[in-house]
């Protein structure tokens, strides 16, 4: 169950990564009508990167469109403003959370991919958690967002977050412990077989 949840926690990134998604530091030669596009996602990208930092959820939000869907790193799926504050609030935050804090570094691979009034990015991101068990995790992932502009403004439709499965934090946390755990019984299991071996070859008494 906890280690159902830390994977879970790692899927925190729905508030982070969208701030990737208006991230344009890759250099290129656009017209001045998508330079402007691309200056305002800019903006975007840093305004919720820095909300992430400081743990503001209502900023967050704000850049969220109202229906958007956020598909977590554990299958977890989450509709609207609404679920994806509870789902923030349940990781992060609440009585019960299992993340003490997380900050972020996010990095886009390319510009966002403009088709009109849609646009389409992906990258990739460093992610520090400091979880409730005093646990710190890095956590390096890849992202894909899709945003919409609505009037004058550009908001998160959909997110998906990914990290890989044969080599993360997370596996070589899990991986340490089996192993600990393996070691530990091998031990328990020769010690016993040694006082058993022992009893079974004493004398018999008359």
């Amino acid at each position: 169950m906890v280690r159902t949840r830390l994977v879970g926690l790692l899927a925190l990134l729905f508030v982070a990564v969208p701030t990737v998604a208006g991230a344009q530091d890759t250099p290129a030669v656009a017209a001045s009508g998508d330079e402007v596009t691309h200056q305002a996602l800019r903006a975007i990208k840093q305004d919720m990167e820095d909300a992430l930092n400081r743990q503001d959820l209502d900023q967050l939000l704000s850049h969220l469109h109202p229906d958007v869907v956020f598909t977590t790193m554990n299958n977890d799926v989450r509709v609207g403003k609404a679920a994806i504050r509870a789902y923030y609030e349940e990781m992060l935050g609440g009585p019960h959370s299992v993340v003490k804090k997380v900050t972020a570094k996010f990095d886009v691979d390319a510009l966002t991919r403009l088709y009109g009034d849609t646009g389409v990015a992906y990258g990739s991101s460093r992610d520090h958690y400091q979880l409730s068990d005093g646990t710190d995790l890095v956590v390096h992932g890849r992202w894909t967002c899709t945003l919409v502009k609505e009037g004058d403004q550009w908001l998160i439709a959909a997110f998906h977050y990914s990290t890989n499965v044969f080599d993360n934090a997370l596996l070589t946390k899990v991986k340490t412990a089996a192993l600990s755990f393996g070691v530990l019984a091998a031990v328990i299991a020769l010690v016993a077989g040694f006082f058993i071996g022992r009893r079974g070859r004493r004398p018999a008494t008359a």
